[in-house]
């Protein structure tokens, strides 16, 4: 049976080999510039979070999202540059550092920098679902679509993560009026 990513890929690598290359509209190139400044600075966030915790689970699920960041990013600005628009300017990158070096009233806790990353991770998967529906360039799409899959397997790797150390933040529930109680 063919599974419904599969179907989305067949259908995109289809319509790409015979589209007609259109430039840019102007939704898809903010969406493109967006992304990329998105995986930039999530790129920083994550060095600062290698460069705070001294947790062998935390730095390896941060050292994944780091690499995934960097190449997204670089697909993202190749394209970019191949269709003439300006990149985003960003946040340096951060050098390497000794967690134990980092003074505790500036240190995020291993749960701040999951949870941060939870955000950022999110955020990405938001983007590139949006930016997909907006793609009228179904190369355009496909990249969003990419990425959008490669956010969302590695999002189910951080929050089993965060549910296993009891870090995932949950809103209160809603129980709606006349509700039978649950016992």
């Amino acid at each position: 049976m063919t599974t419904i990513f599969e179907t989305v890929k067949d259908y995109l690598q289809m319509n790409l080999d015979n589209e007609q290359k259109n430039p840019l509209h102007v939704g898809e190139v903010m969406s493109c510039w967006m992304y990329l400044a998105l995986m930039d600075e999530a790129t920083v966030y994550i060095q600062i979070g290698v460069n705070s915790t001294t947790d062998d689970e935390v730095k390896s699920l941060l050292i994944e999202s780091l690499k995934q960041c960097e190449s997204q990013g670089e697909r993202f600005k190749e394209f970019m540059k191949k269709e003439g628009v300006h990149l985003p300017a960003t946040s340096e990158e951060r050098p390497d550092s000794d967690p134990n070096g980092v003074p505790l009233g500036v240190k995020l806790t291993d749960e701040e920098i999951m949870n941060g990353l939870s955000i950022k991770t999110v955020a990405a998967v938001v983007h590139c679902a949006t930016a997909a529906s907006q793609s009228i360039r179904n190369d355009v799409g496909s990249l969003f679509i990419q990425c959008l899959f490669e956010k969302m397997k590695y999002g189910t790797s951080l929050k089993n993560a965060m549910r296993k150390r009891g870090w995932i933040k949950v809103p209160p529930y809603y129980y709606p009026p006349g509700m039978p109680k649950q016992n």
